[in-house]
């Protein structure tokens, strides 16, 4: 059985509509999703990067150990899955940047394209990161 890490992006939110909203009613629900509320949203997700397991725990072993970046990527194999949204980017952008300087060349590609999907959420903040432990 093989184990993999794989970080999905929100690629786009759609309105689960079995039947056709009454025109008197569309206005509440887009007045309902710009306060953020979620009726019938549903986010369709993108894998965007996968991690053979061993190789994750090794890429995450180069940020700083103690750290909140370290302890937050750290929730993979603690709980399975973790989100980062817009308050994780900071963070996790200076600690994946700092440990380049560590990393194997792979090691460095994973956190060149982390480091892009970070800035993407920072660049729209609606966007988050699902990151999961899957078993074959």
């Amino acid at each position: 059985m093989s184990e993999k890490v794989v970080f999905s992006q929100l690629s786009r939110k759609f309105i689960d509509e079995n039947d056709a909203t009454p025109s008197e009613a569309q206005q509440v629900v887009y007045y309902s999703l710009a306060i953020g509320h979620h009726l019938g949203v549903i986010d369709c997700l993108e894998a965007a990067l996968t991690c053979p397991w061993d190789e994750y725990l090794a890429w995450i072993a180069t940020l700083e150990a103690g750290s909140e970046a370290r302890r937050k990527m750290e929730g993979v194999p603690k709980y399975g899955e973790i989100v980062i949204d817009i308050n994780h980017v900071p963070m996790l952008a200076n600690a994946f940047d700092k440990a380049r300087a560590a990393q194997t060349s792979q090691q460095k590609k994973w956190s060149t394209m982390l480091l892009s999907m970070l800035h993407d959420i920072h660049q729209e903040n609606a966007i988050y990161l699902m990151v999961r432990r899957l078993r074959d």
